[in-house]
């Protein structure tokens, strides 16, 4: 019998947390799965750097928007945070001032060494089964915009770069991917 492993994610965006009521900061629950193999998944960073580019400009070609770029400042803002999270255990987006220089942010959560990076990045795709094109945030066919919230940032139009980092606390791996320019702006399409 194959050992389960627990695993959690969770959907968030930095530009909606102004929707969120004062003091909502209790993550999700974690989720017990059986995994497929109990090896450790591959790790390094132009594994990861590859994995995040095709996942999301596999993503944005279906829908006809620009291939994202990679950015090494974006992915050391990234790498910052996500050893910040792994150090803190504490897994919720970075407070960002409003206004320039903001970015966008997706973030993963999940037992360590468990998800390759082309799961992690597959996880946030496959939130387009709820997504609607429709103005944020009115743009998932549940209702909650937390629903589709990775899937848009990865495919809003406007969004040029990405750069993605990975770090491993004791239980967990977390990873950051920042975007530039930021997208989920309220009242705007995806694309």
């Amino acid at each position: 019998m194959r050992a389960a492993m627990t695993k959690r994610h969770v959907l968030a965006l930095a530009p909606l947390l102004a929707l969120l009521p004062a003091g909502c900061s209790s993550g999700p629950p974690r989720v017990v799965e059986a995994r497929p193999s109990q090896e450790p998944a591959a790790r390094g960073s132009a594994l990861l750097r590859d994995a995040m580019l095709t996942g999301h400009n596999r993503a944005r070609a279906i829908v006809g928007v620009p291939p994202l770029a990679w950015d090494d400042t974006l992915a050391a803002h990234a790498r910052a945070y996500a050893e910040e999270m792994a150090r803190t255990g504490r897994f919720q987006h970075a407070e960002q001032p409003q206004g320039p220089g903001r970015e966008g942010e997706n973030l993963f959560t999940g037992t360590r060494g468990a998800y390759s990076y082309a799961e992690m990045v597959q996880l946030w795709v496959d939130e387009q089964k709820s997504f609607v094109n429709e103005v944020t945030p009115n743009f998932s066919r549940t209702g909650n915009w937390r629903d589709v919230g990775h899937y848009t940032q990865i495919v809003w139009r406007t969004s040029r770069a990405v750069g993605c980092a990975l770090a491993g606390g004791p239980r967990d791996d977390y990873l950051v991917c920042r975007y530039s320019p930021p997208g989920n702006v309220v009242g705007q399409r995806a694309f």
